[in-house]
């Protein structure tokens, strides 16, 4: 009578065992799922920063194609982001208010992620005609920015435009990238491997700064 109840409680504590193991698998996936950054799509958008031709979009949305040329005169494509994560922004060379301070901390994330492979950075100039590639290359070697790290660029002005509006959802001006549009954004925006936007921050505050490296670091563990 005592071996069989002996045997009894110890399949009830193997069976628990088992059950318990279990239930703190589910809630540790359900954990890592929580902590997942989100997708964002037009329809999730401030709709003043999506181009009216994609609006109402609410999948499936990802960073269109372009070429540009960076400070070191070499063509840019998303090619030098396959399998990568990166952090995109909007700047011009001239600019004395927002981007100095974005600059700034552009270069804090490529310094605190330097010995990443999987991390790069993408900054585009919004005055391509006087940001010529003499002017980014002073301007990258001012500011520490590493070649095929960090890459500063130029390029058509509708080009860059374009991205601003129906890729990264960057801007609120309107217009079609002619003569007399200018973009000017503090936007900071989060790239995945896939070329999907997983996030936006303030490229002039600290804290959205820290934020956007606390997801840069989770989003390397949710994809590699």
């Amino acid at each position: 009578m005592s071996n069989h109840f002996f045997t009894k409680s110890k399949y009830t504590i193997i069976a628990m065992s088992v059950i318990s193991i279990s239930i703190i698998i589910a809630l540790y996936s359900l954990n890592i799922k929580s902590k997942s950054l989100p997708i964002y799509n037009p329809i999730d958008v401030n709709p003043k920063l999506v181009d009216y031709s994609l609006l109402n979009i609410s999948k499936n949305h990802t960073i269109g194609e372009f070429s540009l040329t960076d400070q070191n005169g070499k063509k840019i494509t998303p090619l030098d982001f396959k399998d990568k994560i990166y952090v995109a922004d909007f700047f011009f060379t001239r600019c004395g208010t927002i981007c100095p301070i974005m600059t700034d901390h552009m270069y804090t994330l490529q310094q605190k992620f330097i010995n990443n492979s999987h991390i790069k950075f993408l900054s585009h100039s919004v005055t391509p005609v006087m940001d010529s590639v003499p002017v980014l290359n002073k301007y990258a070697k001012a500011h520490g920015a590493i070649s095929n790290k960090w890459h500063i660029t130029t390029g058509s002005k509708k080009m860059i435009y374009d991205l601003a509006r129906k890729s990264y959802f960057a801007v609120l001006d309107e217009g079609d990238g002619g003569v007399q549009d200018f973009i000017h954004t503090e936007q900071f925006i989060l790239i995945d491997t896939k070329k999907r936007i997983r996030g936006f921050y303030d490229g002039t505050d600290q804290k959205e700064i820290e934020q956007l490296t606390r997801d840069i670091q989770l989003l390397q563990k949710e994809e590699y």
